[in-house]
């Protein structure tokens, strides 16, 4: 099987989580035994189509422009058994770049019209290859793609296949490290897709449920967003430049702290025992909650709890300024910005750094 991979994100690497997953659905196809070729729309050039309609009078199924699509693309297309459309979601459909490929596919038609029962189409000059789509966004909801699933619908030509639709939610929240064992199984399960399309033309229930998995609570995703976009605004950076200066999200709140702090902690400092760690906030945010270490796992929870093994009372700027690296931590309690009570070996341990944790 030969197979037609476009990608139409504009973002590169790790930042695209469009190539993310069109990346484990190519490597599913191809330990299957497809060939596949993967095209980065970014990288060719695409004329608009200008509505002359010349591919259907004086040029019949020929293009006036002389670009990219003419002379590579159109003809790839049309000789590929299967063509995989990777999109972001762009206002609840695919993005510019995708939108002009599709439109540049005019010449594949013919301009008689041919009534059907409901609608009329125009009959095809060629064959065109059955599709997959594939598209992402940051929302958490997967209902976000209804409307670009129901124009890929509507418009589907009579004589064409859509074999699967491939989406994933909350898209953005796949690069945090503090999902990593579910993001594992949905990339895992895009894999599965991509060698099961390949083998039987369509994905299971039972994959398409993997890859479509919920990342974590919805309100959590909003809570790690805001986190995210306000530390950019206050740092007047763009997200590249964000994850260029490896920049850490600042909490701005009681829900935000608890939701980050516990990635930054060495679990293994409590050993086989359990390690309970008070907080106290005063100023910005006042308030209270505690962390449990406990076999490899970090609970959190408001309020109090009895009789911890480690207190930190603190002005809740101060611990977000350790925490972001905009102060040190250890000059910090020398100059009694904050207090600690209990154990501060522990405490040590507790926040040694260890790279597998990012």
């Amino acid at each position: 099987m030969n197979i037609l991979a476009l990608n139409s994100s504009p973002r590169t690497g790790g930042r695209s989580k469009t190539e993310l997953m069109l990346d484990r659905l190519v490597e599913g196809m191809r330990d299957a035994g497809a060939r596949v070729e993967v095209v980065n729309l970014r990288e060719k050039k695409i004329n608009n189509c200008v509505g002359c309609y010349t591919c259907w009078t004086k040029t019949p199924g020929k293009c006036i422009h002389k670009d990219d699509m003419s002379g590579e693309l159109f003809p790839k297309w049309l000789e590929s058994d299967l063509v995989v459309y990777a999109t972001p979601l762009y206002y609840h459909t695919m993005n510019s770049a995708m939108s002009r490929f599709k439109e540049r596919t005019l010449p594949a038609a013919l301009p008689f019209i041919e009534m059907g029962d409901e609608k009329s189409t125009h009959p095809l000059r060629h064959r065109v290859p059955p599709a997959v789509w594939l598209s992402v966004c940051g929302f958490p909801e997967l209902t976000e793609f209804d409307v670009f699933s129901d124009y890929l619908h509507r418009t589907l030509h009579k004589d064409v296949e859509i074999w699967a639709e491939i989406y994933r939610p909350a898209a953005e929240s796949m690069s945090t490290p503090l999902f990593r064992e579910t993001v594992n199984d949905i990339l895992d399960a895009t894999k599965r897709a991509g060698w099961e399309l390949a083998e039987t033309r369509e994905v299971s229930p039972e994959t398409m449920a993997r890859i479509a998995q919920p990342i974590c609570e919805r309100e959590q995703i909003a809570d790690l967003a805001n986190m995210f976009w306000r530390t950019c605004i206050a740092e007047e950076v763009s997200p590249k430049e964000f994850d260029e200066k490896g920049i850490v999200p600042r909490p701005y709140s009681m829900d935000t702290f608890m939701l980050v702090f516990p990635h930054g902690l060495n679990r293994e400092a409590a050993g086989d025992g359990r390690v309970l760690m008070q907080f106290t906030f005063t100023g910005e945010v006042e308030g209270q909650c505690w962390f449990a270490v406990e076999k490899g796992n970090v609970k959190a929870t408001v309020g109090t709890c009895d009789n911890p093994d480690i207190a930190i009372t603190t002005p809740f700027g101060v611990w977000m300024d350790i925490m972001t690296r905009k102060a040190d931590g250890q000059q910090m309690f020398m100059e009694g910005k904050y207090r600690v009570e209990g154990d501060l070996n522990l405490m040590i341990e507790l926040f040694k750094e260890d790279d597998t944790r990012s």
